[in-house]
């Protein structure tokens, strides 16, 4: 920003200082007393350090595996990692859930390897191909003759996958390809299937809602495709610090799980700050403040930060924010003629694996200090030696916190990590709200693999796979007889006396789109070159490639120039707009059943089935770098119809507070800000869910306001509310209430969803609604 300056006097040179031990408060103490800075800092937190316990092997590591992990510099496994690798080694199904950095590769790996070599075959699935290319590159390594690793996803070349079904006996892939090409086609692995002795579900706190759900399935029918093969292989799941763990595998994969928790790695101290923007003189809708972009604050901390010598990470929410903060950080030092620009890299997708390398060998030697990255790359920074990480948003969950925040410390020092606040009613209260945070367990993973709009394309692909039978019934769950009897009825699958049979000859794996809600695809292409950059689901196409839309792909910034939903394609133009956009929408939704209820205070809360209609009727443009407001164009888009599930509360008419005013306006600005502070208490993000409010609703003859999943079905989100309502409500309360605004901002009760302009909106109203619901006996004590 203008009159940005480095950390240093006028008379010493702006070069890296020499990294000293205990660096954490010290750098936060530099940061703050930059001029200007003062009372942006709202909490800091020390965690303390963890000395390592004492590595040893196992007694039935093969020397051969000892000796390859040896020669890497490895000399036996912290005892987390032994309690996790013995578990495996004699039968059981386990999942480890330990922070970054723990290890947890090593834990899976020396059972792995050992498996291979004594005759079996490992399978290792993963979320990303980036993170499989950088196993493989691990396990190659090693140097153990035997071992025969080798990818096998959608870039693995036709003339290798041979090769690949007959020889290898580790195969990394992701659970796109299993589910279309590895299931479907079995019978071509028949030699993999009969040795199979271990499946490794890595990073699987990242299957969540809708595709943990489709994941849960597919892991459902390769146990019964390796069972037709005489096969009973053994589940390692490795995750991120979660909340009940064990539940959580078990859920994903129908198996009765061990959990590894405690964490015996080494660890410095980590100073965590939590950091909020000031409020600008610009104003959004209905002259509302608005505060300075946490991505700007971000680029400035970085900045200061490579002055100081500071190996440093940045985390932001879009790969044009990786982009920019690097951009903005390296122009904040030419422009101070401090020669360090080129310390400063951005990392986003696109990047080749080689490329990746270099960046990360840079990262470690000090020949760069500071990097920007979207969350989404967390997975493939491999780095060690950090100094701090700035996270610039909210990054989803306290375990996604943790994780970032983790990356800063690896190798044993001292370390600090802030968190930026956007200008968002969650991010807002996180940061006035540490005890949110600190001291308490990270989320339970979210997933419904009973959702029937999710059951029934996984039964039609196993049906396909292998018949049917009665017996298969209980690896489905319990809605697995119902929705079969839908299928027949429907005409997809045959009942015979021996089961149930797919009675088509397409591909029965494609009805399930494991990353999308269903529907037809959209092809995403370039109007002058006619590449085909990607595709996207018909239900999401509304929001996210609609006319005038700006898309980003692998790193590249597209503008869309049209959206055909009959032709289904969008037409994308490369672009350099300095702004984002947000489809706004109307919903009206109808109450199909209540599955559960109870009363809250004076009104009553429910969990069931609804059906929403929503319509998408503009989009807002939004400038990137402050927040502004530059319009709202129309659109004029089909209204699309959802049968899902919700969360909703109702107050009657005589509980209501005297001289509220505008109800409508108070129900509305309430529903906004419990979507804001939903993913606080389940893992989403705001834009997985939406929400409808209304003085009196046809259907409970009541003030209601609802918040129902974005899915097809549900996702377990409006569940998780119901089961936390009155925490969730509190905290929603409370976010209202600690907000410094006047009448309500984008930090407390305005929504960049909201079709309606965020007209009505009454803060005031919110308060009092809340405190009726509430009963007024909730201690709020901090935030007053």
């Amino acid at each position: 920003m203008p009159g940005w300056k480095p950390m240093t006097s006028p008379t010493s040179p702006a070069l890296p200082r020499e990294r000293t031990p205990n660096r954490g408060g010290p750098l936060l103490d530099r940061l703050v007393t930059v001029p200007g800075r003062h009372g942006r800092v709202t909490h800091v937190e020390h965690v303390p350090a963890r000395q390592a316990g004492q590595a040893q092997w196992p007694s039935w590591v093969p020397p051969q595996v000892r000796e390859g992990f040896e020669g890497l510099g490895i000399q036996g496994l912290w005892s987390h990692q032994s309690e996790a690798a013995d578990l495996v080694h004699r039968g059981q199904n386990v999942i480890i859930a330990t922070g970054t950095a723990s290890g947890k590769s090593l834990a899976y790996l020396v059972p792995a390897v050992t498996e291979a070599l004594s005759g079996g075959t490992v399978l290792y699935l993963t979320p990303t191909k980036a993170l499989a290319a950088d196993q493989l590159r691990s396990v190659s390594a090693l140097g153990v003759q035997g071992l025969r690793a080798a990818t096998f996803d959608g870039d693995t070349p036709h003339e290798e996958r041979a090769w690949v079904r007959r020889n290898a006996n580790y195969v990394l892939t992701n659970p796109d390809m299993l589910h279309r090409s590895i299931l479907p086609r079995h019978s071509a692995w028949t030699s993999f299937w009969r040795r199979l002795r271990l499946v490794i579900v890595d990073e699987c706190h990242g299957y969540r809602g809708v595709f943990g759900s489709h994941v849960a399935q597919i892991l459902r029918r390769l146990r019964r495709v390796s069972a037709k093969y005489g096969a009973s292989p053994v589940f390692f799941l490795a995750s991120a610090t979660a909340s009940d763990p064990a539940t959580t595998g078990m859920r994903l994969t129908g198996l009765q799980m061990a959990e590894v928790t405690r964490d015996a790695s080494p660890r410095g101290t980590t100073t965590v700050a939590l950091w909020e923007p000031p409020l600008t003189d610009l104003r959004g809708e209905g002259g509302a403040p608005i505060r300075r972009a946490a991505t700007a604050e971000a680029a400035d901390l970085l900045a200061d930060l490579v002055v100081d010598g500071v190996r440093t990470l940045a985390f932001v929410r879009s790969r044009r924010s990786a982009e920019t903060v690097a951009l903005t950080a390296r122009g904040h030092l030419e422009d101070a003629g401090v020669p360090l620009a080129d310390k400063i890299a951005a990392y986003r997708a696109g990047y080749l694996a080689e490329d990746r390398r270099l960046l990360e060998k840079a990262l470690r030697s000090g020949d760069l200090l500071g990097v920007a990255t979207t969350n989404a790359l967390e997975l493939g920074v491999d780095v060690s030696g950090l100094d701090a990480v700035l996270i610039a948003g909210w990054p989803g969950t306290r375990a996604s916190l943790w994780q970032q925040a983790g990356r800063a410390g690896r190798d044993g020092q001292d370390a600090l990590a802030v968190l930026i606040a956007r200008d968002d009613p969650l991010d807002t209260y996180v940061v006035h709200h540490p005890e949110a945070l600190f001291g308490r367990p990270v989320e339970a993973t979210v997933l419904d693999p009973d959702n029937p709009y999710v059951l029934a394309p996984h039964l039609c692909a196993a049906a396909a796979e292998v018949p049917l039978t009665e017996a298969d019934l209980e690896i489905f769950g319990p809605s697995a007889a119902g929705v079969l009897d839908d299928l027949v009825a429907d005409g997809l699958l045959r009942r015979r006396p021996t089961g149930w049979f797919w009675t088509s000859r397409d591909l029965a794996a494609g009805l399930a789109d494991i990353r999308g809600s269903g529907g037809s695809p959209v092809q995403i292409v370039e109007t002058d070159t006619g590449r085909l950059l990607g595709t996207c689901d018909e239900a999401s196409s509304h929001t996210s490639v609609h006319t005038g839309a700006v898309h980003i792909h692998q790193g590249e910034t597209f503008v869309v120039d049209e959206l055909d939903l009959e032709m289904g394609v969008a037409l994308v133009t490369p672009g350099t707009p300095d702004y984002s956009t947000f489809a706004r929408d109307v919903t009206d939704i109808a109450v199909i059943e209540s599955l559960r209820s109870h009363a809250l205070g004076p009104g009553e809360l429910h969990f069931g089935s609804v059906e929403v209609t929503r319509q998408v009727v503009s989009y807002m443009k939004r400038r990137t770098s402050t927040g502004e407001m530059l319009g709202d164009e129309p659109l004029d888009l089909p209204p699309r119809s959802l049968r899902t599930k919700a969360v909703w509360w109702t107050l009657p008419p005589e509980s209501l507070p005297p001289g509220i005013g505008d109800l409508g306006g108070a129900a509305h600005a309430a529903e906004h800000a419990s979507i804001g502070l939903l993913p606080l208490f389940a893992t989403c993000d705001r834009w997985d869910i939406g929400g409808v409010s209304t003085e009196l609703h046809p259907d409970t003859g009541r003030l209601t306001v609802f918040v129902y999943d974005g899915h097809a079905g549900g996702a377990g989100f409006a569940e998780r509310g119901f089961g936390n309502a009155v925490a969730w409500l509190t905290a929603t309360r409370d976010a209202i209430a600690s907000c410094e605004c006047g009448h309500g901002c984008p930090s407390c009760i305005q929504s960049p969803k909201c079709g309606n302009g965020n007209e009505p909106l009454s803060k005031r109203g919110a308060l009092e609604l809340l405190d009726v619901l509430l009963g007024g006996s909730v201690q709020r004590s901090a935030s007053r």
